[in-house]
């Protein structure tokens, strides 16, 4: 399972414990191609829809991807707001009321959730804010992961010219600033160690606490404290104090000093 479908596994199963939906369902876009395809299932018990391939404007989750926005019916298999191409794994699942919304990121739709009954019956203002909620918390989760692709892949290899040393520096001053921003543990720390890829060798053990070595990585970047307190969104005297609890664990008297004692150690790049 790609980490992007996990993404979506983890919202559906989320979704139905906060929602007690009975059936949640879910996939991404194909790359390249105008269909999503339901990879990922909650609470099925056929397999009915598994693989399938939906197609941008067809039934409810093609609707939703071509508007790019919620789409829902009371009853799928008699509705005329929706196409019927896949009227037979609905029905084989049982479905009956059910709310599609796209996972959009940058504009571009990524994925789909849907949320399902097997009874007729309009889904509540509570589910359906659910529902979008759970996907804008996907959306969340690949738009960190792309733009942490995108530092990665910009800061090029260190150590090969000065240029390519600042920019893998300003990257990992930007993966640790958007680190404490995630919610999910798990991509939390899949963030932070892309982050420790930018580093010459892994510490034996952290000499700095997370929060002091946000802050010396904005230095490191060459950021201000007034700087380095809006990327982090911390106040300007908490920075100080960061900065200043680092200087004191490395034996550092300037930050300059502080910044090169941790290169040193291998915790900045």
């Amino acid at each position: 399972m790609s980490t992007d479908a996990a993404e979506i596994r983890n919202a559906l199963v989320r979704l139905r414990r906060t929602t007690g939906l009975p059936v949640a369902f879910g996939g991404l876009v194909e790359a390249g191609r105008p269909q999503m395809r339901i990879s990922e299932l909650s609470g099925t018990s056929t397999v009915a829809l598994r693989a399938l391939a939906v197609v941008s404007g067809s039934g409810l989750g093609g609707k939703a991807v071509a508007l790019a926005r919620p789409c829902a019916v009371a009853d799928y298999s008699s509705s005329r707001q929706i196409s019927h191409e896949y009227d037979a794994p609905v029905a084989a699942e049982g479905l009956r009321s059910v709310v599609a919304v796209p996972v959009v990121v940058r504009r571009r739709v990524r994925g789909v959730l849907y949320g399902a009954l097997r009874t007729v019956q309009p889904l509540g203002d509570r589910v359906l804010g659910a529902v979008m909620e759970a996907a804008r918390d996907v959306e969340q989760a690949l738009v960190v992961r792309e733009e942490a692709r995108e530092l990665v892949a910009a800061a090029g290899p260190a150590g090969v010219d000065p240029v390519s040393r600042e920019q893998v520096r300003e990257a990992h001053a930007a993966l640790r600033a958007l680190a404490p921003r995630i919610a999910d543990p798990a991509l939390r720390a899949e963030l932070l160690d892309a982050c420790g890829l930018l580093t010459p060798r892994q510490p034996e053990r952290a000499a700095l606490a997370p929060r002091e070595l946000d802050v010396l990585a904005c230095v490191a970047a060459g950021a201000t404290n007034a700087a380095a307190a809006e990327r982090l969104g911390l106040r300007p005297e908490t920075v100080k104090g960061y900065l200043r609890s680092a200087m004191r664990r490395l034996g550092a008297h300037t930050r300059g000093e502080a910044v090169a004692a941790a290169r040193r150690a291998g915790l900045l790049p």
